[in-house]
């Protein structure tokens, strides 16, 4: 029985550990006692970014990391914020549990009301690691249902060489032309394996058929309550804002899950001390309001009714 998620949902996810800390300090894990705790201040300043924003936090949520981000978590828990916890390890090719076979325990002490997993998964890819994958997703898939939680899903799909090599390696070309298709097979594949997402968490899509075809796959066979929401790859603001408003005109898409370009200047310049963390804070706050409100103008402009 699949349960689903319909209501908006505008999440601002900051769960990014090994790229985030590479890429904001030059440090590579493990990490030491003082470096683990200025990791997790600078996540406390897109947090209080979070807080600024004028969203409805009936729609309103984060996703953040329980290593970095567990007093975070335990605040907006607290707050009744909607809340989203990863549950993979970071940085990997192939998904696996963060904490191995304690993930429910670990689940089950910080009550988000989603747990989430980021997974790549290319079905022309290899087609074992994709198994291995399935039967671990399918396993947490089982443990939400029978305990009644909220799984969301992101879902990555790389391109493979031969696919780059198809289009002569321009990886926009891949974007367009082939990862729509290889979205539908994942899903179809994944959905056929047992595994059932309440929402799927996908890269952004160009054209609106593309969106359509998605939210098919996703829906049928007991699927209709699911949800999609748009993530935002770190990409351009005037690229985020295009996959906001194609996603936006097809029913079924719910919201979006935009990070770092949400707040990667404003951390930045906070730790080069070119910001106070109130306008460090106030910066991630209109990007935030920003991606809701296109979003929102989008769902207005094509007739698709909120929830």
């Amino acid at each position: 029985m699949i349960t689903g998620y319909t209501k908006s949902l505008s999440i601002l996810p900051f769960d990014h550990r090994a790229s985030y800390i590479s890429g904001l300090f030059g440090w590579k894990e493990p990490l030491n006692v003082e470096q683990a705790l200025k990791v997790a201040e600078s996540k406390q300043v897109i947090y209080e970014g979070f807080k600024k924003a004028a969203l409805s936090r009936e729609n309103a949520g984060i996703l953040v990391d329980e290593q970095y981000g567990i007093s975070i978590l335990r605040d907006a828990v607290q707050q009744g914020t909607i809340t989203a916890v990863s549950v993979e390890k970071s940085g990997q090719d192939e998904f696996d549990f963060a904490y191995g076979n304690d993930f429910a325990q670990h689940i089950e002490a910080i009550q988000p009301t989603f747990a989430k997993v980021l997974v790549r998964y290319n079905p022309e890819g290899d087609s074992t690691m994709n198994q291995r994958q399935a039967e671990r997703l399918k396993r947490l898939s089982d443990y939400l249902h029978q305990s009644q939680r909220l799984f969301l899903f992101e879902l990555l799909v790389p391109a493979e060489s031969q696919q780059l090599e198809h289009v002569d390696h321009n990886k926009d070309a891949y974007d367009t032309q082939l990862r729509p298709r290889l979205m539908v097979q994942a899903i179809e594949e994944l959905r056929h394996a047992g595994i059932e997402p309440d929402v799927w968490k996908i890269e952004g899509l160009d054209q609106s058929s593309d969106c359509q075809n998605i939210v098919e796959v996703a829906h049928k066979n007991g699927g209709e309550n699911v949800g999609l929401i748009v993530l935002g790859r770190g990409a351009s603001e005037e690229r985020v804002i295009h996959w906001l408003q194609t996603a936006a005109s097809v029913p079924g898409f719910i919201g979006f899950a935009v990070g770092r370009t949400s707040f990667w200047k404003a951390v930045v310049d906070f730790e080069a001390k070119r910001l106070s963390l109130d306008a460090a804070a106030l910066q991630i706050a209109r990007n935030f309001e920003e991606w809701n409100q296109v979003f929102e103008a989008g769902r207005n402009k094509s007739g698709v009714a909120a929830i």
